[in-house]
Protein backbone atom coordinates (compact mmCIF):
# COMPACT_ATOMS: atom_id res chain seq x y z
CA UNK A 1 0.00 0.00 0.00
CA UNK A 2 1.12 3.55 -0.70
CA UNK A 3 0.70 6.96 0.93
CA UNK A 4 0.33 10.05 -1.27
CA UNK A 5 1.77 13.36 -0.07
CA UNK A 6 0.39 16.12 -2.31
CA UNK A 7 1.93 19.60 -2.11
CA UNK A 8 0.36 21.20 -5.19
CA UNK A 9 -2.79 23.31 -4.94
CA UNK A 10 -5.74 22.50 -7.16
CA UNK A 11 -8.88 20.39 -7.33
CA UNK A 12 -9.17 16.82 -6.07
CA UNK A 13 -11.89 14.94 -7.94
CA UNK A 14 -13.02 11.48 -8.91
CA UNK A 15 -12.11 10.56 -12.47
CA UNK A 16 -13.71 7.24 -13.43
CA UNK A 17 -12.19 4.72 -11.02
CA UNK A 18 -9.35 6.87 -9.78
CA UNK A 19 -8.79 10.21 -8.02
CA UNK A 20 -7.11 13.10 -9.84
CA UNK A 21 -5.47 16.26 -8.53
CA UNK A 22 -5.69 18.94 -11.23
CA UNK A 23 -3.52 22.04 -10.81
CA UNK A 24 -4.51 25.54 -11.94
CA UNK A 25 -2.16 25.26 -14.94
CA UNK A 26 -4.05 22.19 -16.19
CA UNK A 27 -1.43 19.64 -15.23
CA UNK A 28 -2.72 16.73 -13.20
CA UNK A 29 -1.71 13.68 -11.19
CA UNK A 30 -3.75 10.49 -11.04
CA UNK A 31 -3.52 8.46 -7.86
CA UNK A 32 -3.28 4.67 -7.92
CA UNK A 33 -6.35 4.42 -5.79
CA UNK A 34 -6.37 0.62 -5.55
CA UNK A 35 -3.04 0.70 -3.68
CA UNK A 36 -3.58 3.97 -1.79
CA UNK A 37 -3.57 3.83 2.00
CA UNK A 38 -3.72 7.54 2.96
CA UNK A 39 -3.73 10.91 1.20
CA UNK A 40 -1.94 13.91 2.75
CA UNK A 41 -2.87 17.37 1.43
CA UNK A 42 -0.41 20.21 2.05
CA UNK A 43 -1.62 22.63 -0.64
CA UNK A 44 -4.82 24.63 -1.09
CA UNK A 45 -7.08 21.87 -2.41
CA UNK A 46 -10.80 21.90 -3.14
CA UNK A 47 -12.89 18.76 -3.56
CA UNK A 48 -16.54 17.64 -3.68
CA UNK A 49 -18.85 15.04 -2.17
CA UNK A 50 -18.51 12.79 -5.22
CA UNK A 51 -14.80 12.47 -4.56
CA UNK A 52 -15.18 12.11 -0.79
CA UNK A 53 -17.88 9.45 -1.17
CA UNK A 54 -15.57 7.49 -3.44
CA UNK A 55 -12.68 7.79 -0.99
CA UNK A 56 -14.99 6.65 1.81
CA UNK A 57 -16.08 3.69 -0.30
CA UNK A 58 -12.40 2.79 -0.82
CA UNK A 59 -11.73 3.30 2.93
CA UNK A 60 -9.03 5.94 2.34
CA UNK A 61 -8.49 8.64 5.01
CA UNK A 62 -7.46 12.12 3.87
CA UNK A 63 -5.32 14.30 6.15
CA UNK A 64 -5.22 18.09 5.85
CA UNK A 65 -2.37 20.46 6.72
CA UNK A 66 -2.49 24.26 6.70
CA UNK A 67 -0.27 26.79 4.94
CA UNK A 68 2.29 26.57 7.73
CA UNK A 69 2.48 22.79 7.49
CA UNK A 70 0.58 21.99 10.67
CA UNK A 71 -2.07 19.29 10.88
CA UNK A 72 -5.64 20.63 10.90
CA UNK A 73 -7.84 17.54 10.56
CA UNK A 74 -8.75 14.35 8.74
CA UNK A 75 -11.52 13.00 6.56
CA UNK A 76 -12.22 9.75 8.40
CA UNK A 77 -14.38 7.30 6.42
CA UNK A 78 -17.20 5.49 8.15
CA UNK A 79 -15.72 2.72 10.27
CA UNK A 80 -16.06 -0.72 8.73
CA UNK A 81 -14.64 -2.84 11.56
CA UNK A 82 -17.02 -1.94 14.37
CA UNK A 83 -17.47 -3.97 17.54
CA UNK A 84 -19.98 -3.12 20.24
CA UNK A 85 -18.30 -5.60 22.58
CA UNK A 86 -14.89 -3.95 22.22
CA UNK A 87 -16.41 -0.48 22.60
CA UNK A 88 -17.97 -1.51 25.92
CA UNK A 89 -14.64 -2.93 27.08
CA UNK A 90 -12.82 0.27 26.12
CA UNK A 91 -15.31 2.39 28.06
CA UNK A 92 -15.20 0.07 31.09
CA UNK A 93 -11.39 0.27 31.12
CA UNK A 94 -11.59 4.07 31.10
CA UNK A 95 -14.25 4.37 33.81
CA UNK A 96 -12.37 1.99 36.14
CA UNK A 97 -9.64 4.20 37.73
CA UNK A 98 -7.29 1.27 38.36
CA UNK A 99 -7.54 -0.09 34.83
CA UNK A 100 -7.22 3.34 33.27
CA UNK A 101 -4.10 4.05 35.34
CA UNK A 102 -2.65 0.65 34.40
CA UNK A 103 -2.92 1.37 30.66
CA UNK A 104 -1.78 4.98 31.06
CA UNK A 105 1.35 3.79 32.88
CA UNK A 106 2.12 1.42 30.01
CA UNK A 107 2.00 4.29 27.49
CA UNK A 108 4.26 6.50 29.59
CA UNK A 109 6.68 3.68 30.37
CA UNK A 110 6.93 2.68 26.71
CA UNK A 111 7.63 6.26 25.66
CA UNK A 112 10.15 6.83 28.47
CA UNK A 113 12.11 3.68 27.66
CA UNK A 114 12.26 4.63 23.99
CA UNK A 115 13.51 8.16 24.62
CA UNK A 116 16.06 6.77 27.07
CA UNK A 117 17.18 4.39 24.31
CA UNK A 118 17.78 7.42 22.08
CA UNK A 119 20.02 9.08 24.67
CA UNK A 120 22.00 5.89 25.28
CA UNK A 121 22.53 5.56 21.53
CA UNK A 122 24.18 8.97 21.39
CA UNK A 123 26.00 8.42 24.68
CA UNK A 124 27.77 5.46 23.05
CA UNK A 125 28.84 7.86 20.31
CA UNK A 126 30.60 10.19 22.69
CA UNK A 127 27.86 12.67 23.69
CA UNK A 128 27.89 13.95 27.27
CA UNK A 129 24.52 12.60 28.38
CA UNK A 130 25.38 10.80 31.62
CA UNK A 131 23.47 13.17 33.92
CA UNK A 132 20.36 13.19 31.71
CA UNK A 133 20.31 9.40 31.51
CA UNK A 134 20.68 9.03 35.29
CA UNK A 135 17.92 11.54 36.00
CA UNK A 136 15.48 10.04 33.49
CA UNK A 137 16.24 6.52 34.73
CA UNK A 138 15.36 7.69 38.25
CA UNK A 139 12.14 9.31 37.00
CA UNK A 140 11.14 6.12 35.19
CA UNK A 141 11.21 4.29 38.53
CA UNK A 142 8.60 6.75 39.81
CA UNK A 143 6.07 5.75 37.14
CA UNK A 144 5.00 2.63 39.01
CA UNK A 145 4.59 4.59 42.26
CA UNK A 146 1.99 7.16 41.11
CA UNK A 147 -1.60 6.85 42.32
CA UNK A 148 -3.59 8.59 39.58
CA UNK A 149 -3.34 9.78 35.98
CA UNK A 150 -2.83 13.42 36.96
CA UNK A 151 0.24 12.49 39.03
CA UNK A 152 1.45 10.29 36.18
CA UNK A 153 1.18 13.20 33.73
CA UNK A 154 3.36 15.23 36.08
CA UNK A 155 6.10 12.60 36.01
CA UNK A 156 5.78 12.31 32.22
CA UNK A 157 6.13 16.08 31.85
CA UNK A 158 9.29 16.12 33.98
CA UNK A 159 10.79 13.28 31.92
CA UNK A 160 10.14 15.13 28.68
CA UNK A 161 11.52 18.42 29.98
CA UNK A 162 14.76 16.71 31.01
CA UNK A 163 14.86 14.83 27.72
CA UNK A 164 14.42 17.94 25.57
CA UNK A 165 17.01 19.80 27.66
CA UNK A 166 19.55 17.15 26.64
CA UNK A 167 19.01 17.57 22.90
CA UNK A 168 21.61 20.31 22.68
CA UNK A 169 24.22 17.61 23.35
CA UNK A 170 22.82 15.40 20.58
CA UNK A 171 23.00 17.94 17.78
CA UNK A 172 26.28 18.34 15.91
CA UNK A 173 25.56 21.83 14.47
CA UNK A 174 24.99 24.79 16.79
CA UNK A 175 21.20 24.69 17.13
CA UNK A 176 18.92 27.03 19.09
CA UNK A 177 16.85 24.70 21.28
CA UNK A 178 16.49 24.55 25.05
CA UNK A 179 12.84 23.69 25.72
CA UNK A 180 9.65 22.56 24.00
CA UNK A 181 7.44 25.43 22.80
CA UNK A 182 4.21 24.42 21.08
CA UNK A 183 1.86 27.29 20.31
CA UNK A 184 3.38 28.73 18.31
CA UNK A 185 6.69 26.90 17.73
CA UNK A 186 9.42 29.51 18.00
CA UNK A 187 12.43 27.92 16.32
CA UNK A 188 13.53 25.27 13.84
CA UNK A 189 13.53 22.34 16.26
CA UNK A 190 10.13 23.12 17.81
CA UNK A 191 8.67 23.49 14.33
CA UNK A 192 10.10 20.13 13.30
CA UNK A 193 8.65 18.50 16.41
CA UNK A 194 5.18 19.98 15.82
CA UNK A 195 5.13 19.06 12.13
CA UNK A 196 6.35 15.50 12.61
CA UNK A 197 4.11 14.93 15.63
CA UNK A 198 1.20 15.80 13.34
CA UNK A 199 2.34 13.20 10.82
CA UNK A 200 2.78 10.63 13.58
CA UNK A 201 -0.73 11.38 14.87
CA UNK A 202 -2.25 10.74 11.43
CA UNK A 203 -0.25 7.53 11.05
CA UNK A 204 -1.66 6.25 14.35
CA UNK A 205 -5.16 7.31 13.33
CA UNK A 206 -4.89 5.32 10.10
CA UNK A 207 -3.64 2.25 11.97
CA UNK A 208 -6.52 2.48 14.45
CA UNK A 209 -8.96 2.80 11.54
CA UNK A 210 -8.20 -0.75 10.35
CA UNK A 211 -8.87 -2.15 13.84
CA UNK A 212 -12.05 -2.31 15.92
CA UNK A 213 -10.75 0.23 18.45
CA UNK A 214 -12.61 3.49 19.00
CA UNK A 215 -10.08 6.35 18.58
CA UNK A 216 -11.98 8.74 20.87
CA UNK A 217 -11.55 6.65 24.03
CA UNK A 218 -8.11 7.05 25.61
CA UNK A 219 -6.41 6.46 28.94
CA UNK A 220 -3.40 8.76 29.34
CA UNK A 221 -4.90 11.79 27.59
CA UNK A 222 -8.42 12.66 28.66
CA UNK A 223 -11.06 11.92 25.99
CA UNK A 224 -12.42 15.18 24.58
CA UNK A 225 -14.79 16.34 21.87
CA UNK A 226 -13.33 16.96 18.41
CA UNK A 227 -10.18 14.89 18.79
CA UNK A 228 -9.09 11.27 18.50
CA UNK A 229 -7.30 11.11 21.84
CA UNK A 230 -6.33 7.43 21.60
CA UNK A 231 -4.00 8.50 18.77
CA UNK A 232 -2.26 10.81 21.25
CA UNK A 233 -1.79 7.90 23.67
CA UNK A 234 -0.37 5.52 21.09
CA UNK A 235 1.81 8.08 19.32
CA UNK A 236 3.66 8.77 22.59
CA UNK A 237 5.32 5.36 22.28
CA UNK A 238 6.49 5.86 18.70
CA UNK A 239 7.50 9.53 18.68
CA UNK A 240 10.93 8.95 20.28
CA UNK A 241 11.80 6.17 17.82
CA UNK A 242 10.50 7.86 14.68
CA UNK A 243 9.94 11.60 15.13
CA UNK A 244 12.92 12.35 17.39
CA UNK A 245 15.38 10.11 15.56
CA UNK A 246 14.34 11.65 12.27
CA UNK A 247 14.92 15.16 13.66
CA UNK A 248 18.39 14.19 14.89
CA UNK A 249 19.19 12.70 11.49
CA UNK A 250 17.86 15.66 9.47
CA UNK A 251 19.88 18.18 11.47
CA UNK A 252 23.08 16.21 12.06
CA UNK A 253 23.32 15.22 8.39
CA UNK A 254 22.70 18.85 7.35
CA UNK A 255 19.60 17.87 5.36
CA UNK A 256 17.75 20.70 7.11
CA UNK A 257 19.07 24.04 8.35
CA UNK A 258 17.74 27.34 9.68
CA UNK A 259 17.65 28.65 6.09
CA UNK A 260 14.86 26.19 5.25
CA UNK A 261 12.44 27.87 7.66
CA UNK A 262 10.47 31.10 7.59
CA UNK A 263 10.22 33.29 10.67
CA UNK A 264 7.66 35.93 11.59
CA UNK A 265 8.07 37.61 14.97
CA UNK A 266 8.02 34.70 17.46
CA UNK A 267 6.60 32.24 14.93
CA UNK A 268 8.66 29.77 12.88
CA UNK A 269 7.24 27.66 10.05
CA UNK A 270 8.37 25.35 7.27
CA UNK A 271 9.17 26.37 3.71
CA UNK A 272 7.73 24.16 0.95
CA UNK A 273 11.23 22.84 0.24
CA UNK A 274 11.68 21.73 3.86
CA UNK A 275 8.22 20.11 3.95
CA UNK A 276 9.08 18.00 0.93
CA UNK A 277 12.41 16.90 2.41
CA UNK A 278 10.91 16.02 5.79
CA UNK A 279 7.92 14.16 4.35
CA UNK A 280 10.17 12.17 2.02
CA UNK A 281 12.40 11.10 4.91
CA UNK A 282 9.40 10.33 7.12
CA UNK A 283 7.96 8.10 4.42
CA UNK A 284 11.29 6.24 4.19
CA UNK A 285 11.32 5.76 7.96
CA UNK A 286 7.81 4.34 7.92
CA UNK A 287 8.73 1.83 5.22
CA UNK A 288 11.75 0.49 7.09
CA UNK A 289 11.52 -2.98 8.56
CA UNK A 290 12.16 -3.25 12.28
CA UNK A 291 14.53 -6.09 13.12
Amino acid sequence: MEDYYLFSSGELERKDNTVRLTRSDGKYKDLKIEVTRDIYLFGEVSTNTKCLNYLAQMKIPVHFFNYYGFYTGSFYPKEQNVSGTLLIQQVQAYTDPKRRLYYAKKFVLGAAKNLLRNLKYYQRRGRNLDDSIKEITSLIRQIDQVHDVEELMGVEGTIHRRYYASWQSVFIPDVDFSKRVRRPPDNMVNTLISFLNGLMYTTCLSEIYVTQLNPTISYLHSPMDRRFSLCLDISEIFKPMIVDRLIFSLINKNMISEEDFNKESNYCYLSEKSKRIIVSEYDKYMKQKVR
